[in-house]
C-alpha cells in the first residue's frame, strides 16, 4: 500500500510536504518526498494530513467495563494492598466498545492495567487497539509494574479498616516487598552458582517483583502531591528502579527536581474536576512547565478519566497552556512510546516501525479535524 499526496507528520523528522508512505505486512517500509515516490497504483490522499497513531501511556482500557457496574470493574483487586502478581492481560476486555472509539480517535497503542487502589498493584501491558484477542494485540506485556502513592490506597484501606491508611504505611508496604524481592533474587543468582546453595521457595508475588529489582521492567508510579513524587523517587534511588511517574499533578513546583533525577512524568488527565484533596493545585500549564524544565513528558487519558479518544484534546490543551505544538503532538506519540520502552515499534513514522498510520483531515491538535482513515499494523481499521 501506498499513500501518496500527503503532508507527513513522521514526528522523528520534519513534515514532508506533499510526501508518500508505504507499508507492507504489517511495517512501513519508505517514505519521503513525491519525487521519489515509486511508480505505481496508490491510493491520492491529496493533501491529507498523515501521523503515526497515537499512544495512550498510561489508561485503563479494557479494565472497567463500559457503561456497566460491578460485573465490569477489574481494575482493582482491593483484598491485599500488594499484588504485583495480577496481570493486566487477565483482565482486559478487547471487545469493550472504547477499543473501537480509541481507534476512531487515531489511537493505536495503549499501556493499560491495574488501577490504584493498592499499593502495588499488578502488572501493565502495551497493546493495539484493533482486535479481539489480548494475546493477538501485544506490543509489550508486562511493559510495567504499576505503585500507588498518596491518597487512593488510603481511601481503599480504611474502608477496610486495614492497612495502609497513611502515607508512611503506604511506602512501607512498597519498601518491604522490594526488599523481600531483592532478597528473593539475591537467593535466587546464589543458587545458580554454588550447588550447594538452596533456591528459594517460589513466591508468586516476589518472582514478578525481580525484572523491576533488576531494572528490567519499569515502576510506573501514582503520584500526584510533591512528596508523594519526592516519596517515590526516594523509593526509586533506595531500590535503583528504572522510576517513571503517573499523573505528576504537582510535578511543576519540582519541575527543577524532576529534571536533576531524569525521572519521565506521564501527566494527565488534562480535563476534569477536582475531584480529591490532592488535585487542589492542578494546572493546565504542568505538561508545558514540565517540558520547558527538560522532564521526558507524555500526556495520557487514564481512561475512563478522560474518555480514551479524547487523548489528542489533551495534548491541545497543553499546547493551548504553553506546550510547543511538536512537543504536544510528541507527548502522544514517539515521547510516550520512548517512556514505554516500545518505541522501536510504535510512536513515529519511520522504516521498520509498525504501520500504525492515521490520516486525519486537519491538524489533529484543532478538535474539529476528524480521522478519515486508521491502519493498525497495516489493517485498515476505519
Amino acid at each position: 500500500m501506498i499513500l501518496k499526496n500527503a503532508a507527513l507528520y513522521p514526528v522523528d523528522q520534519p513534515p514532508i510536504v506533499p510526501g508518500y508512505l508505504a507499508f507492507e505486512g504489517g511495517k512501513i517500509t519508505a517514505l519521503g518526498p513525491m519525487e521519489q515516490c515509486p511508480q505505481g497504483e496508490g491510493l491520492d490522499l491529496r493533501g491529507a494530513r498523515v501521523y503515526p497513531g497515537f499512544v495512550d501511556a498510561h489508561c485503563h482500557l479494557g479494565m472497567f467495563g463500559d457503561s456497566l457496574g460491578f460485573e465490569g470493574e477489574d481494575g482493582n483487586e482491593t483484598t491485599d494492598p500488594v499484588t504485583p502478581h495480577l496481570r493486566a492481560i487477565d483482565g482486559i476486555n478487547p471487545l469493550d466498545r472504547c477499543f473501537r472509539e480509541a481507534r476512531e480517535g487515531g489511537v493505536t497503542t495503549v499501556l493499560t492495567g491495574p488501577g490504584s487502589a493498592n499499593a502495588i498493584g499488578g502488572q501493565f501491558a502495551a497493546l493495539k487497539t484493533a482486535g479481539r484477542w489480548v494475546d493477538e494485540m501485544i506490543v509489550k506485556a508486562p511493559v510495567a509494574m504499576k505503585f500507588a502513592l498518596g491518597e487512593n490506597p488510603k481511601w481503599s484501606y480504611k474502608e477496610r479498616d486495614e492497612a495502609p491508611i497513611t502515607r508512611m504505611a503506604t511506602a512501607a508496604l512498597i519498601r518491604e516487598q522490594l526488599a523481600k524481592a531483592r532478597e528473593y533474587l539475591r537467593k535466587q543468582e546464589k543458587a545458580k552458582e554454588d550447588e550447594d546453595a538452596e533456591p528459594p521457595e517460589f513466591d508468586a508475588k516476589l518472582e514478578a517483583l525481580v525484572p523491576v529489582i533488576k531494572g528490567e521492567l519499569p515502576a510506573h508510579f501514582h503520584a500526584h502531591r510533591a512528596d508523594d513524587i519526592a516519596t517515590a523517587l526516594r523509593i526509586g534511588r533506595e531500590f535503583r528502579l528504572k522510576t517513571v511517574i503517573v499523573h505528576g499533578t504537582e510535578g511543576y513546583l519540582v519541575k527543577e527536581l524532576l529534571a536533576k533525577e531524569h525521572a519521565p512524568v506521564i501527566t494527565g488527565p488534562l480535563f476534569g474536576d477536582r475531584s480529591k484533596p490532592e488535585l487542589g493545585n492542578q494546572r493546565l500549564e504542568n505538561s508545558a512547565l514540565l517540558a520547558q524544565a527538560g522532564v521526558p513528558t507524555a500526556i495520557c487519558t487514564d481512561h475512563p478519566e478522560n474518555p480514551i479518544q479524547y487523548l489528542p484534546l489533551g495534548a491541545a490543551l497543553a499546547a493551548k497552556a504553553g506546550m510547543k505544538p511538536e512537543e504536544a503532538l510528541a507527548a502522544i506519540t514517539l515521547r510516550a512510546a520512548e517512556i514505554a520502552g516500545i518505541a522501536d515499534r510504535v510512536g513515529s513514522l519511520t522504516v521498520g516501525k509498525d504501520a500504525d498510520i492515521v490520516v486525519w483531515d486537519g491538524d489533529p491538535l484543532d478538535m474539529t479535524s476528524q480521522t478519515r482513515m486508521v491502519f493498525v499494523s497495516g489493517n485498515r481499521v476505519k
